[in-house]
């Protein structure tokens, strides 16, 4: 089993952060510790604690044990914008060598890792990188969110062909449903799965209020890669 995954989405909105808690909490109830990471989140509010991204208090919340913040979500901006503009409007550079730098430190404290991205697979970091880059850099397999909704199949399709032409390994894609009035959703599953080539972990109803707990009841891990 791999020490780790690499959460992507087919699109903003297609529930990364609720399968990564769902995940995250399919390792832990096998037995594993696990840590999450969200490296790089735009759109930020002010706590008690200084400026804090939902996405990743959620992954800390699950993470086994204290996780520092700082450590998993090294890179926060505050607006609510593509994360490489908004890093150019604070004047920063989104350096990898500090995200791998605190993957390497979690990675020794646990036996897992769940690393979210942001956006799509190929979103911008910055003028030469992208998520993807970033993926290959930790060196993680990928697991694809498909969003599901009106034209999910044209962009999973396209995402998996790109992840693979990045030389990662795509080890499952999970089919999570974001539209709740989504017609013929069983039918775009089965395209899915005949187009796709590598196995759907699962497939997540639209759920109001989901939790880690109720998204890890629909998931399955990958098998060993």
């Amino acid at each position: 089993m791999s020490r780790g995954y690499f959460i992507t989405g087919t699109d903003t909105d297609s529930g990364k952060t609720v399968v990564t808690l769902g995940l995250m909490q399919l390792l832990q109830s096998q037995g594993f510790s696990v840590a999450g990471m969200k490296p790089v989140a735009a759109g930020a509010e002010l706590t008690v604690d200084g400026w804090r991204n939902d996405d990743a208090l959620q992954i800390q919340a699950q993470s086994t044990g204290d996780v520092n913040y700082e450590t998993l979500n090294p890179y926060l901006f505050e607006p609510p914008i593509a994360p490489h503009l908004a890093a150019q409007q604070a004047g920063v550079r989104i350096d990898f060598s500090r995200i791998s730098d605190c993957f390497d430190l979690l990675q020794g404290q646990f036996d897992r890792m769940v690393v979210e991205g942001a956006g799509g697979w190929r979103v911008p970091l910055g003028e030469e990188h992208s998520i993807a880059d970033l993926a290959v850099a930790l060196g993680l397999p990928v697991i694809l969110v498909v969003g599901l909704k009106l034209g999910c199949i044209n962009h999973a399709l396209l995402s998996a062909e790109s992840i693979r032409a990045a030389g990662v390994n795509l080890v499952g894609w999970v089919a999570n449903q974001v539209d709740p009035v989504m017609q013929v959703r069983d039918e775009n599953i089965e395209t899915l799965k005949r187009c796709l080539d590598s196995p759907c972990l699962g497939v997540v109803p639209y759920l109001k209020m989901p939790s880690a707990q109720a998204v890890g009841t629909y998931l399955s891990l990958p098998a060993d890669n």
